[in-house]
């Protein structure tokens, strides 16, 4: 055996994996051409597979129910083992529970899980006494589908009518539907192929929402009268630039709708009056390369968050309604290096906003027209931070969920008058959570250029810190994202084992400001990469667990890091787990007709017009960089109807893979024929998910028993 084989990690000899046939496909780039012999895999037409699975072709069908076979013979003697991690992890979801309600004037909105349901139901209370009213049952409107996702619901000004979106295949074309809140059939209008974003005007008949091309990106809004024109739809706002996506939302006010377009870098905010939502659009300021703000309102005054300047942690400053240009802008909050102004929110009396100072977020009150902030501060090492931004725009409460790796998520309110806080809900964790019988510790990990990795852990206080412990390390580190410090009922199954929980803060998030992301994208992307491999060798020095004792898990861009640091220290790690993958990324970022590809130019370059950008990314492309050498144990998971990383990233690079590696270590690929990016909908379908993951990282680790 090789690397660290052993009958856990090894293939079973008496099965046989797939193997895809190789058929050479060349393109030619820059003149240079790549031969793929997997390319016949990206089926030809996937855009129609997206709506209709039924039409894959036949021979890409067999090969990815081949792999799900072997994939699920192979893991048989984890069933019993998946079947415990499934049960204590249901066991700590309680299953009938339900939001803290949230007042909007005479009623208070809430969602709420029952017994046995895996999909949310909307409810609403009156405020001032009454039954409850259930709006929309998720469960009953998923019963016919093998998928069913509901993405907006949102309720009319006048709290007369539903509108909802659902996607039923996980290909994220969600249609969107009406319905009278006091009960009763859906209204006639049907609008498919939208991005289920849909916001109400104050009439309480007009919505605007947003409509995806035929590349599945989102490029149109519409305005639509449901009730007095139900069959026409305005265009309101086309998006030239293939680049950018455009999007509808509201101010916290509600006085205006916002259309808001934007790339990874850029954006750009055009305002409707939400009671004349007839008018010409308002432009807020015209985009700029690099420009990016967004934008809230509060009387006369919008207030709004820039990157402008030079401030790369952003700023807020202040404009007149009546003339929002760049040139009318003034500085209320200067920049600050190093803290990140994440987000705001304005009231009547007051605004908000959420930042993050030296990797932890925190939260800030001004009233208007002081320079002065109000923190609400928070005392462990590590932790997470939400704002609720609510329905109201006139109260004096603010409403924020913290966690901790440690400490289950609690609901407050904060009194910005009293300055006082009421907890309005803890996470109940049925089958019991003990928090101090776990650790969270923040470490930080030197990288191969001095800098300082910050690193959440999460590991059971009487577990021996002799160095033997098996870790599974979470990294991500793209797109300026940032992984929260956050509790985590799932996590727990692993760590109750002995597993140390790890996540690397790596650059090409913004854990550390925006400097933090810059460092981890384009031309310095390497830095992400080699960041994670820098935290996994100094859990090593540190003592804490063994080369090769270590299970590396990434999602998405997080995919495509599992894929790099594959090819660049395998010996390190004793498992690798990649979630819907972004491993061929030189293929993809060449393809102009994916859904994402002119989007993410900014994040990754452009291969299509530039050849430094072309050989930059081939030099570190999960599926381009597969070598003739050992592998750790991998497990690629992938979603057949998956628009943002297609199905055949991680088909293909499990195939080629099987083709180069020299090891007999385990290999698996299972691809969900009935989910997309997100995988299965249902809340306990999900979780079955979750338990072959985690019985994967038992496996190799050698802890095969339930």
């Amino acid at each position: 055996m090789t690397m660290q084989e052993s009958p856990e990690t090894a293939q079973p000899a008496s099965l046989k994996p797939p193997r895809a046939e190789q058929r050479p496909h060349t393109d030619t780039h820059h003149g240079i051409t790549r031969i793929d012999e997997f390319a016949w895999l990206r089926a030809d037409n996937w855009q129609e597979v997206m709506r209709d699975p039924a039409v894959l072709a036949a021979d890409i069908r067999a090969y990815l129910e081949a792999e799900n076979a072997y994939t699920k013979a192979v893991m048989a003697d984890t069933e019993a083992l998946q079947e415990a991690l499934f049960a204590e992890m249901k066991g700590r979801i309680k299953e009938d529970d339900s939001t803290v309600p949230a007042p909007d004037g005479p009623y208070a909105y809430y969602v709420q899980y029952v017994t046995g349901g895996q999909h949310p139901r909307y409810c609403r209370k009156p405020v001032n006494g009454g039954e409850e009213q259930l709006l929309l049952d998720g469960n009953a409107l998923a019963a016919p589908h093998a998928y069913f996702k509901l993405a907006a619901v949102a309720h009319s000004p006048d709290h007369n009518w539903i509108a909802y979106a659902a996607d039923d295949k996980g290909s994220e074309y969600y249609t969107i539907r009406f319905k009278p809140a006091a009960g009763g059939d859906d209204l006639e209008v049907v609008i498919p192929d939208t991005t289920g974003d849909v916001t109400w005007a104050a009439d309480s008949k007009t919505v605007f929402y947003t409509k995806v091309d035929e590349n599945h990106r989102p490029r149109w809004v519409y305005r639509r009268n449901i009730i007095d024109a139900p069959d026409h739809e305005v265009l309101v706002y086309e998006e030239k630039d293939p680049g950018f996506f455009v999007g509808v939302g509201m101010t916290q006010s509600r006085a205006f709708i916002t259309i808001h377009a934007h790339d990874h870098t850029t954006s750009e905010v055009y305002l409707v009056d939400a009671l004349k939502p007839q008018k010409p659009l308002q432009l807020v300021a015209a985009r700029e390369p690099d420009h990016e703000y967004d934008v809230e309102h509060a009387g006369d005054k919008l207030i709004i968050r820039s990157n402008a300047d030079g401030a790369e942690d952003f700023k807020i400053v202040e404009a007149p309604v009546e003339a929002p240009s760049r040139e009318n802008w003034r500085d209320i909050v200067p920049h600050r290096p190093g803290t990140l102004i994440l987000s705001h929110t304005c009231y009547k009396s007051h605004w908000v906003r959420l930042v993050r100072d030296q990797g932890l977020p925190r939260i800030l009150i001004r009233d208007y027209g002081s320079d002065e902030d109000r923190e609400i501060a928070f005392e462990e090492e590590a932790y997470s931070l939400g704002v609720s931004a609510g329905y109201e725009f006139d109260t004096p409460i603010l409403r924020f969920t913290y966690s901790s790796p440690t400490t289950p998520a609690q609901v407050w309110d904060y009194n910005v008058v009293t300055a006082k806080r009421q907890l309005r809900k803890t996470q109940e964790v049925p089958s019991g959570h003990d928090p101090s019988a776990y650790v969270t510790r923040r470490l930080q990990a030197p990288a191969h250029d001095g800098e300082q990795v910050p690193v959440t852990l999460l590991y059971r206080a009487d577990l021996p810190l002799d160095g033997t412990a098996p870790v599974l390390l979470y990294g991500y580190g793209a797109y300026g994202i940032s992984i929260p410090a956050a509790f985590s009922t799932n996590v727990l199954s692993l760590v109750d084992r002995g597993f140390i929980y790890a996540i690397a803060h790596i650059r090409g998030g913004k854990d550390k400001g925006f400097r933090w992301y810059a460092e981890g994208r384009g031309a310095k992307k390497v830095n992400t990469f080699k960041d994670f491999i820098s935290v996994g060798k100094f859990l090593v020095e540190q003592g804490l667990t063994q080369k090769g004792r270590i299970v590396a898990q990434g999602g998405s861009a997080g995919g495509m890091l599992m894929g790099a640091v594959a090819n660049m220290a395998p010996d390190l790690w004793g498992g690798i787990i990649a979630e819907v993958p972004f491993v061929d990324v030189l293929t993809t970022m060449l393809d102009d007709t994916l859904p994402l590809t002119p989007p993410e130019w900014p994040e990754w370059g452009n291969p299509i017009e530039s050849v430094e950008a072309y050989r930059l990314i081939a030099s570190y492309s999960p599926y381009d960089n597969v070598g003739e050498h050992a592998y750790p144990p991998i497990l690629a998971v992938g979603g057949l109807t998956d628009p943002r990383v297609t199905y055949w990233e991680p088909a293909k690079w499990v195939a080629r893979l099987r083709a180069r590696k020299t090891d007999d270590n385990l290999l698996l690929l299972k691809t969900n024929m009935e989910a997309g990016h997100g995988g299965a909908s249902g809340r306990f379908d999900r979780l079955r998910e979750v338990a072959l993951v985690y019985a994967f990282a038992l496996k190799v680790m050698g802890h095969g028993a339930a």
